[in-house]
């Protein structure tokens, strides 16, 4: 690893030394940690919408300090380290690009993208806990992306429309159930889950329309 590396990874395990370290850093775990870790994407994530290079510099920096945060806890209960981390992450970028770095082919990126998934859904299926097609998407992803996730897990395993016409059958049909259940004096649990059914299906769309549903509903926002 490089000096400016081994400087961070230092600077972590002082500020967590129970002798003399930082009484707030001590006090972190994992699970308190975790939602800085998801703030600091956002603010990478928004750096980048900005065009602003410099304050991406910093947002990087600062997801970076929760990498180290992370493995450094779990030095310290001797799971593994920043170098594990670094080591199993090169490790698998290597696995899942035989055209790079092995003798295979591909023809383009969306022929990559292809292998990439196929890749993942077998190592997904090696691992004894993973029962389901749909298991290892996040739970603490955001509910729209995390829905177009699901719909592309439930594709694969020809759980899908094979046009997006049915699509916009299934959601005109949505839209019908929202009606009714509003005319009706439905209560709001009621109408929260044909909502959802509804908010799902326009995830859908995106999917099939190769658009990211974050993106742009964060368009329609601005």
């Amino acid at each position: 690893m490089s000096r400016e590396t081994d400087r961070l990874i230092e600077v972590m395990a002082r500020l967590r030394d129970p002798k003399g370290g930082c009484p707030w850093d001590l006090e972190q775990t994992f699970d308190t940690i975790a939602p800085y870790t998801i703030e600091e994407a956002y603010e990478v994530a928004d750096a980048i919408a900005r065009g602003d290079r410099g304050q991406l510099k910093e947002e990087l920096g600062d997801l970076l300090l929760q990498v180290a945060y992370h493995a450094r806890m779990a030095e310290e209960e001797q799971a593994f380290a920043f170098e594990d981390v670094a080591r199993a992450i090169a490790d698998k970028m290597i696995r899942r690009h035989p055209h790079v770095f092995g003798g295979a082919t591909v023809a383009d990126a969306e022929a990559q993208t292809a292998s990439w998934e196929a890749q993942k859904a077998a190592e997904r299926a090696a691992r004894a806990d993973s029962a389901s097609a749909l298991d290892g998407v996040p739970l603490g992803m955001p509910a729209l992306t995390r829905a177009e996730k699901l719909t592309k897990r439930a594709a694969r395993v020809g759980f899908d429309w094979p046009h997006v016409d049915q699509v916009f059958d299934k959601m005109a049909e949505e839209i019908g159930e929202l009606r009714r259940e509003i005319a009706a004096g439905a209560p709001r649990a009621r109408l929260e889950d044909e909502l959802g059914d509804l908010l799902f299906c326009a995830a859908n769309l995106a999917r099939h329309l190769k658009i990211d549903p974050e993106h742009a509903l964060r368009a329609a926002n601005s």
